[in-house]
């Protein structure tokens, strides 16, 4: 019995373990109405279009003159009569003005009342025949019957006179500037005052070039020296100018 029943549980599997039950967790009161919302409210065409668009027909083709605007019917005349006319006339009607008049008389007097035409003159300058109109072709001597002929113009007449006017002028300028700057008489007391203040200077100048240093070592010197020298012969060529002449004249500042 003790070997049967080692063999009989050695034949039997073992048994599995049981899996644990999960829990199914939170599940809200709310999911179907937001569900059913979010299926209410969802467009199936939104990016890739319609699910399905109709196709035209081939029988619909474009025709010629099918997207031309068309007329509108216009109104038949009901029962064969046609529509009142409008009481007031339009703007652009324009009325048939019917004057009676003659032509065949009225161009008869033009011609008898008229003034005859003057005969054109002609040149024939060749056997051939040749012409052409006579006051144009300069041979009639027309221009030298005029009666300003010869006389001169008036702008010319107005040129030559500003031009004596501008020349008159220009002369008196001239005259008026050589008697500013005329010759003038000295006196014989300007003269003797003049000689006077002359020498004094040339003493006064004298009396610095005798004071000046025997040597001339230095430019300055030097310089100073040709100076005083320089002066003294001008004062002595004026004083001997006024001297030598009895009459001296000097020009208007």
């Amino acid at each position: 019995m003790a070997t049967q029943s080692a063999q009989d549980g050695a034949c039997d599997p073992p048994p599995r373990a049981e899996k644990p039950v999960k829990s199914a967790g939170f599940i809200s009161k709310l999911r179907a109405f937001v569900k059913h919302e979010a299926e209410k409210n969802k467009s199936q065409w939104k990016t890739m279009g319609p699910a399905k668009v109709a196709v035209p027909s081939p029988n619909d083709f474009l025709q010629k003159h099918s997207k031309e605007p068309k007329l509108a019917p216009r109104k038949k005349e009901q029962d064969g009569k046609k529509l009142p006319a409008l009481s007031v006339p339009r703007r652009t009607y324009r009325p048939v003005i019917r004057i009676k008049k003659n032509f065949i008389s009225k161009n008869a007097l033009a011609v008898i009342r008229g003034v005859p035409k003057k005969p054109r003159h002609f040149c024939v300058d060749s056997r051939q025949g040749d012409k052409y109109l006579l006051e144009p072709s300069g041979l009639v001597p027309k221009y030298i019957k005029k009666k300003d002929y010869g006389v001169t113009p008036k702008y010319v007449t107005q040129r030559n006179e500003e031009i004596k006017r501008e020349e008159e002028e220009y002369e008196a300028s001239v005259v008026e500037q050589l008697k500013k700057r005329a010759l003038k008489q000295l006196s014989d007391e300007e003269k003797t005052s003049l000689l006077q203040g002359l020498k004094k200077n040339w003493e006064e100048t004298n009396r610095e070039f005798q004071c000046l240093p025997v040597l001339t070592d230095t430019r300055y010197k030097k310089m100073h020296k040709a100076k005083v020298e320089m002066k003294l012969k001008q004062l002595e060529h004026d004083i001997e100018a006024l001297e030598k002449h009895k009459w001296v004249y000097i020009a208007n500042e």
